[in-house]
């Protein structure tokens, strides 16, 4: 019989007793039928609850269990999540563009630097050629005061008095 049963019977069977003459709230019952319901009620509960007890033993180990087994995954989810990540497709093509842009980054300084050297060639040359024609006429122009310097030299005093020809 299941404990609970048995602990109604018990309340019927004193619910049912006789009152005890000149009181409200005590009763009469038959000792040795009610200890002998009580023993087997004794006798039948400590099962129940060990039954009870494994139970809850069983039910926590089912959860450590559980809860184990969930970080385990969780954990090998994170690491295969990683080594995805450093390996996969994205990684790589990241990698090619970015030496791709360093490569263009490369040949654009290149060009620039070429670019530079010819302008700065470009404007030497002028440079050079403007000196050049400067010196050159420096040069005329010294010949040519030499020149009226010994032609001065040679002229009597009223020639001396003419302005110079420049």
């Amino acid at each position: 019989m299941d404990p609970l049963d048995r602990i109604d019977e018990i309340i019927n069977i004193v619910e049912q007793a006789r009152s005890v003459p000149m009181s409200r709230t005590n009763c009469m019952v038959e000792r040795g039928e009610m200890i002998g319901m009580l023993e087997d009620l004794r006798a039948e509960l400590p099962t129940d609850l060990r039954k009870a007890a494994a139970l809850l033993e069983e039910r926590d180990r089912i959860i450590d269990k559980g809860r184990s087994e969930a970080e385990r995954i969780i954990s090998e989810g994170e690491a295969e999540h990683a080594r995805l990540v450093s390996v996969n497709e994205i990684t790589v093509s990241a990698e090619h563009e970015g030496a791709r842009i360093v490569a263009e980054a490369r040949a654009e300084a290149q060009r620039l630097r070429e670019e530079v050297d010819d302008y700065v060639d470009t404007a030497l040359a002028n440079f050079e050629q403007f000196l050049t024609r400067a010196l050159a006429s420096i040069e005329r122009g010294r010949d040519k005061m030499h020149a009226l310097r010994e032609i001065g030299s040679f002229a009597g005093p009223d020639e001396g008095e003419r302005p110079l020809p420049f």
